[in-house]
Parts: structure tokens; sequence; C-alpha cells
């Protein structure tokens, strides 16, 4: 047997399912730690086969050490804010991370290099995992497929974040690494590269369960496999012109949809909550740890807290890398409660009464905790539309999905969380998106799905459901509350609907949506484009779903007008809410640079266009 690379056995603890979960998700995907092995050990029984999988899940995690260290370049975070949020805009940032505001970002930079790198050593544990198990004879075959087919769905999932951010990637096969094939030309074609991609889901579809294996959710299952499926076939379409490939992708969302093992969360407000994890909404996500046994930092603990400290006001403890844009926040429908759900504003004496939020206004309810109106040097830098960090302006607007369970200036650092790669509105919003490009504008199924999400995103669904939901996601912040911080909360944060209200029709309001912004995108378009940015902003996927469905330029060009507002330099100047762009879009630049360590190393690799 050839030899393999040892990192694929260098496996340690609980992996994807770490944390708090439902009672109905009680089951996790684990192993105990295992030292270094020779590499034929890993499929001497169909068990070791199992335990040597589990080191290509382990990729899935947040790594501080193999990535960077404490500057916060780890996977699982900022690859994935800067690639997939911060070109929208929506997301913003300072710092070395502006440059993916500005569309400056180049070839040499190293957190692009991370996700390539990570991606890359991700994909060459699942190559040597695929050639040993079919090369071997102790694992019966009726194991295989299972095994076969998660190994494949990881492979696809990480050559989809490749090819989203960089176009056309070399594509490693099955046994190959960079250890043994150190130089592979990119794929020849967009085509070329997507095949590959749908073999591995098609495969991993056809060869595994809608259940996880041995029911421990983070396992890959059918649903992940067609989910992602239908997205590679919507990709294959943007890519080669082809609209035929949207009923391939919408046949395999279909497939999700009508099985009915998932569903919408009740309430969005309760998706970043620790009270459940693995709900019928999920359906690829990350699960990090609550580390409240952890007093100091540590490398197995550094990368999992930096949502925290990365997306927390500066001024109550946190970094403050990530910022959400004036833009998205006053793109929100009154009653619409995603808004409230997902950021708080600082506390800004001039913003209009009608803007102001009634619950997250300059204090984050999840935490009980204030940001502060002034300081002991005078006014806080929080309490102005742009946050002034060391000359450096962004929105004065942090995330709830991820300044939400824990503190960041507390010396006990607690950071459960959950981390949606794929989420079951993900599905909904991409099958509407097959129907309209099949069908045409009226499409009444397509329009019925974005009803759906809507009336979610009003609190519908709560309705009836209250005594539940509380009971079920208000323990976690109780507890936090009593153990670490002063005080009590006696009932969850942001309240929970209990009449049904009435939802605006989505073909007439974004009609007028469209007129008022100028978009030039059918109204199909922006009503998907606008209700994406609202329900999945900080989630990594905003920038590429704008991308490949057309709604990107239009966006950028109309909803962040070029050289209109006032130049980032006055943050006390109650007009400078907008985003001053002063750059011109560019298609080209949606596909990022090879990074320039992957072309001094791999001499059959070559750059994209326009660097």
């Amino acid at each position: 047997m050839k030899k393999f690379s040892k990192i694929l056995y260098m496996v340690t603890g609980a992996l994807t399912v770490l944390g708090t979960t439902s009672c109905d998700n009680d089951k996790y995907l684990s192993v105990d730690h295992y030292d270094i092995i020779g590499a034929d050990a890993m499929f001497k029984s169909e068990a070791e086969a199992n335990k040597g999988l589990i080191g290509c899940y382990d990729m899935m995690l947040p790594d501080k050490n193999t990535t960077g260290g404490l500057d916060g370049s780890n996977w699982g975070f900022k690859p994935q804010i800067m690639t997939g949020c911060h070109p929208t805009l929506d997301t913003q940032a300072t710092g070395w991370d502006k440059d993916f505001v500005t569309e400056s970002w180049t070839a040499d930079n190293g957190d692009l290099s991370i996700g390539w790198t990570y991606s890359y050593r991700a994909i060459s544990r699942c190559n040597d995992f695929l050639a040993g198990l079919a090369s071997t004879t102790n694992v019966p075959e009726s194991s295989k497929k299972a095994l076969d087919g998660q190994a494949k769905a990881l492979r696809a999932f990480f050559y989809m974040y490749l090819a989203e951010t960089w176009g056309r990637v070399p594509m490693l096969a099955t046994g190959e690494t960079y250890a043994n094939t150190p130089n592979k030309a990119r794929a020849a074609t967009d085509t070329e590269m997507w095949d590959f991609i749908i073999a591995d889901l098609t495969d991993a579809a056809n060869e595994l369960d809608w259940d996880p294996q041995n029911s421990e959710y983070g396992r890959c299952t059918k649903g992940m496999a067609l989910s992602y499926l239908g997205e590679a076939y919507m990709w294959k379409a943007y890519k080669t012109n082809d609209n035929s490939f949207y009923t391939q992708a919408a046949a395999a969302l279909k497939q999700v949809i009508d099985i009915q093992k998932y569903e919408l969360n009740p309430s969005f407000t309760t998706l970043w909550d620790p009270g459940a994890v693995w709900s019928k909404e999920a359906i690829w996500e990350a699960v990090l740890q609550d580390q409240t046994q952890k007093t100091s930092w540590s490398p197995d603990i550094d990368a999992a807290v930096f949502y925290i400290y990365n997306c927390a006001n500066p001024e109550c403890g946190g970094w403050g890398s990530l910022y959400l844009s004036w833009e998205w926040y006053k793109s929100y429908e009154t009653g619409d409660k995603r808004r409230d759900a997902s950021a708080v504003t600082g506390p800004i004496a001039n913003m209009p009464e009608s803007d102001r939020s009634e619950h997250c206004y300059g204090y984050n309810p999840y935490l009980k905790q204030e940001i502060p109106k002034t300081t002991t040097a005078g006014a806080s830098t929080s309490s102005h539309y742009k946050y002034n960090n060391g000359g450096e302006m962004a929105p004065s607007i942090w995330s709830l999905k991820w300044w939400r369970t824990a503190r960041a200036d507390y010396q006990i650092i607690m950071a459960p969380m959950q981390i949606y790669y794929k989420r079951y509105a993900n599905v909904l919003l991409d099958y509407a998106e097959c129907l309209f490009y099949k069908n045409g504008e009226n499409d009444a199924t397509a329009w019925g799905i974005i009803k759906q999400i809507r009336d979610r995103a009003f609190g519908n669904l709560e309705v009836g459901k209250a005594s539940s939901l509380t009971s079920t996601y208000l323990p976690y912040y109780q507890t936090m509350m009593s153990t670490y911080y002063s005080g009590t909360m006696d009932s969850y944060p942001l309240p929970f609907n209990t009449e049904t209200v009435t939802v605006p029709d989505a073909q007439s309001y974004y009609t007028q949506v469209k007129a008022d912004y100028g978009f030039s995108s059918p109204v199909w378009l922006v009503a998907l484009g606008m209700e994406r940015r609202k329900e999945f902003n900080a989630e990594f996927c905003s920038k590429y779903d704008q991308q490949r469905s057309g709604f990107m330029e239009d966006c950028i060009t109309h909803a962040y007008p070029k050289g209109v507002g006032v130049p980032n330099t006055d943050p006390t100047a109650p007009d400078n809410w907008q985003t001053y762009r002063n750059f011109d879009y560019s298609a080209k630049k949606m596909i990022f640079p090879i990074p320039t360590n992957e072309l001094l190393r791999n001499n059959l690799c070559d750059q994209n266009d326009g660097y």
C-alpha cells in the first residue's frame, strides 16, 4: 500500500458537533485521541476506517495552529467573511481586512492564502482516505458506500469553496496530494471543474442516507449532498451561460424539500442560540463548544472564540473586525424581525427615532450589555454613525449573530457557536431562483417560497409557540447571566410574536423597491437578492449568491452608489451614514487572485485574468 500523509491521523477529540444540542439530536460524532500510526492501520477493519474518516471531518473546524495564530486568520471565519461577505459591502472592516471592502485585495494577501492552503489540506486528507478505502478488502463493501459518500461530500464542500472563490483551480483526484503531486495545472475549463464536483456530490447523494450514520449529527447526509449538488448545477449554469442546468439543479433541491425532513425554525431570532443545535433548518453546520471552563487563551480554543472577539463592539471588549453597513440596515421593512436578530447599533444621538431599534439601539439584549454613550475621554466613538478605529471608519453596527452567546470583556472564555454553511432557507431560495430562471418572473411556486421566508421573518411562525421557544432557548442565557454576570434574565431577549401580522406581498413590494433603487434586474431577482441580503448577512454565502444569480453588479451600483455621501473622515457628521465608495465595481475582481505562494510552488498553475 502507498504511503499516506501522516497528518491524516493526528485526530483529537469530538468533531463538528461539540457543544449543546436539542434532545432529538443527542448523539455525537466523536473519537478518542490517537498517536501517529502507520498508514495501513486505518484500513485494518471497518472500525479503524471509521476512525480514519474523522481526520477528514476535523478540517471543518476553525484551526488556530495551522493557519497563522492569534491574528484571527483562521479557517472558519476570516477567509469566509472576506471572500463571501465583504465584497458585497453589506459587511465591512478596518485595518488589513479593509482591502476586501474596496476591491483592493492582491495575490499576496495572507488570508486568501490561508483559505486556499486549508482547503487543499482537507482535500488531500479526503484523497488519501478514498484511495485507501478503494484498495482495502478489510472493510465490507456494504460499509464502504457510506464512508465513500461522506469523504466525497467533504471533498466537494472544500472544492466548492475553492471554485466559488478562485474560479478554475487544480483538481487533485483520489490519491493525489500536494505531497505527491506538487505541480498540477488548473482545470482547463469551468465545465471540467464543476463536472468533477458534481460527480462527487452525485456519488455522495446516491451513497448516503437522509439520516446521518449512527445518528451522529455532524456527518454528511443525502440532504447535505443534494443541497450542494443543486448549488453546483446553478454555478455550472452561470459559468457556461446555459440555463438548462437549472433543471438539474431544481431536481436535486426539490428532493431536499419534498422529503420533509427539513423546515424553517419557527423563529429566525433563535437560530444562533445554544439551546438547540442541528435543528431541522440545519443542513450543514459546525458547532463550536461552550468554553465555560477556560480562563486563559490556549491553542485549542483561540480559533473557536474569534467570532465573539472579531464581531463584538470594541468599546465592549471586542476587536471589531466585522461591521454591518447602514445601507443594509436601512433595507429592512418595518416589522421584519431579522434586523433586530442580526444587529445592534451604537447609541447614535442624531439617529432618527424611526431608525432606532426598540431592543438593539446601543444595547445588546442577549448579553444585557450597554454600548457606552460616553467614555472617560468624552463621547464614545460608538455614538456616531461611523466608529473611529484608530483613524479608520466603519459603520457603528455589530453582528448579533456572532456577538450573542458571550461577552468579549470577561475573564472566562465561553463561546458556544453555530456556524451555518447551509440552511434550509438557502435551499428554498436556491430552488426559487431555479424556478424563475426556468419558468419566468410569474412562477407562483417561487413567489410562494419567498412568502414562506418573509412570513418567518415577520414572526408569523412564532405565533402560538412562545412558551416552547422560551423553554428551549432562554435557559442558556439564564445560566450565563447567573454564573458569570450580575443580574437575571426572565424572558427571551427579543419578544416572540403572539398574533399573526400582515406581510406585504413580495412581488408588489419589490416592484416598488426596484423603482426606488433604480435596479435594472427583473423584479424576481431584486426580490431574491434583497431577501438574501436580509436573511444571510455575515453567513459567508452573500457574495457567492449575488454573483452567481446575476444581482451583484446591480446591487453594488445602486445600493452603494459611487461618490455619494461623505468620505469617512468625520464620524460625527449627521449625514455620514452612507458607505463612501470611490472605486468602480469590477466583475473580474469577483474571482480572486491565485495566491502568490501557490504560483511559486506549483509550476503548472497560472494566474486569473485581471491580476
